[in-house]
């Protein structure tokens, strides 16, 4: 029992992550990169809020979502001067820039060590110690998140991303700007990225900068390519099959290593085989 909400937990955050990612991706065609940089800028600022400042989970969330899309303002203006190819590569490095930051600025985010000790949250004076708990609050993030997504998407903000999508010049015609469109969905996007990270931070009381690399980034990506882009739902489902697929091979009975080697081999196959009988995904209605 106690596996399995250790494994839905995971399936709330990294639904966030996929949701989020998916609203720049499947709605602007925008390929990011820097979707792992944001979900650590959310995790070490809570941590480090509530270790070293005394903050509260909720108040931590906040600082988070401010701080993050501060940074997703500043590097998405940067980033908007570039398109296709450069684009990723852009912000691509804008992940490895701050994978360094929290890597090398130990006397603040202690290196490779990390942060220890970070508390679980407290909602009316009760600690939510059981990870049971903690899944109920995780989940509702993730129906909020997934909820103000699928507002976006329907709302006319979200209708003019998809004609952005498929013709900018359609766009301008219409008088919207989509650089500004752009810019907005990317800053939403990073600071939904953000609670992700806040929600991790205090389920596993420790961050360090292993988990907000460039491979956490593609891990994201092939939820969404694999889900569906554009769909909302799509994007959970992907969340839910890469996080629970690979799990089920833990019972095979194949030694650690080897059930390891098969989680890869599982993703890259589930890829393979969409890309040639489905390639907008199973519930998407654009392909990447």
């Amino acid at each position: 029992m106690e596996y399995l909400i250790n494994i839905s937990i995971l399936f709330s955050i990294y639904g966030i992550l996929a949701v989020s990612l998916n609203l720049v991706m499947g709605y602007t065609g925008l390929v990011s990169l820097a979707h792992a940089a944001f979900y650590g800028i959310g995790a070490y600022a809570t941590a480090l809020l509530m270790t070293k400042v005394g903050l509260g989970f909720f108040e931590t969330i906040l600082c988070g979502m401010l701080l993050t899309g501060l940074a997703a303002l500043a590097i998405g203006t940067v980033l908007s001067r570039f398109r296709d190819d450069y684009y990723i590569i852009a912000s691509a490095g804008f992940t490895v820039i701050v994978f360094n930051i929290l890597m090398n600025w130990r006397e603040v985010t202690g290196g490779a060590v990390g942060v220890f000790g970070v508390p679980r949250p407290m909602i009316a004076g009760t600690v939510l110690t059981s990870n049971l708990s903690f899944l109920g609050l995780s989940l509702v993030f993730l129906a909020v998140v997934a909820g103000a997504g699928t507002l976006i998407v329907r709302s006319s903000f979200g209708r003019a991303l998809k004609i952005i999508r498929e013709d900018e010049d359609v766009a301008l015609v219409f008088g919207y700007r989509p650089l500004h469109y752009k810019l907005a969905i990317f800053v939403i996007s990073a600071m939904m990225a953000s609670v992700a990270g806040s929600l991790l931070a205090s389920y596993l009381m420790f961050v360090d900068p292993s988990t907000f690399t460039l491979n956490e980034n593609v891990f994201v990506i092939a939820m969404i390519v694999l889900g569906g882009l554009a769909d909302i739902r799509g994007a959970l489902l992907g969340a839910a099959l890469l996080i629970g697929l690979p799990e089920a091979l833990r019972f095979t009975g194949f030694p650690d290593d080897i059930a390891a080697q098969m989680q890869k081999l599982t993703y890259g196959l589930l890829l393979i085989v969409l890309i040639f009988i489905r390639p907008q995904g199973i519930l998407g209605k654009f392909r990447i």
